[in-house]
């Protein structure tokens, strides 16, 4: 994955914040960290891990995200700003594409119609994520710990059927199934990716 900030000339710094965000939220085979100015790169082999951090990014705003899928040339880097091969092409290519295009995340990989069959699941997820009102946060971050809607909703003073309301209109299960389907479908630009993995996406809402 490599991430580039938007408007980064007129901003402040974004790159420590989302460094820190991404710390301890999947294992990467090689963690996130700046390449140059205000881009980072990670390296990952789970496409489940990449969907978490790309609703992630999205929910932040201030990146244009690409997804690289394909072979690392050997041996693995010890950083990863020290890798090269198809991947890091891909990714360089979709960071690139993704400033040009209707939503902030691409995908490339070898095979262009699988990329965009993953990168269209992306880009659905991104418009659900990106149109999320602040009361949609608040009732999908109260689900977060994997608690009952009745307790998430006692936690922010609203009844259950609020609750309810407020997690339908926010897209919380669409999410969550929009991020297995994206992960599935970028598992399939990869023939050497692993496929034992959870067949959804974590409970969390996030």
């Amino acid at each position: 994955m490599t991430l580039d900030q938007r408007g980064s000339r007129r901003g402040d710094d974004a790159v420590p914040e989302l460094l820190s965000s991404f710390a301890g939220r999947v294992t990467p085979v090689r963690p996130f960290e700046r390449t140059a100015g205000d881009e980072v790169q990670g390296l990952l082999d789970d496409p489940f891990a990449v969907a978490d951090l790309v609703a992630s990014a999205l929910r932040d705003g201030r990146w244009w995200i690409g997804i690289g899928a394909g072979v690392v040339e050997g041996p693995v880097p010890e950083t990863a700003r020290a890798g090269r091969g198809p991947a890091y092409v891909h990714a360089r290519e979709a960071v690139e594409r993704a400033k040009s295009e209707p939503q902030p995340v691409c995908v490339r990989a070898d095979d262009a119609r699988l990329a965009e069959d993953a990168e269209t699941a992306f880009w659905l997820l991104a418009g659900l994520i990106t149109r999320r009102t602040d009361a949609g946060w608040e009732a999908v971050d109260a689900m977060a710990d994997g608690g009952t809607q009745r307790a998430a909703a006692a936690g922010l003073g609203i009844t259950a059927q609020a609750m309810s309301s407020r997690l339908a209109v926010a897209g919380w299960t669409e999410e969550r199934r929009g991020r297995t389907l994206a992960a599935h479908l970028l598992a399939a630009c990869d023939p050497e990716q692993k496929t034992d993995h959870p067949t959804s996406a974590p409970e969390d809402g996030r």
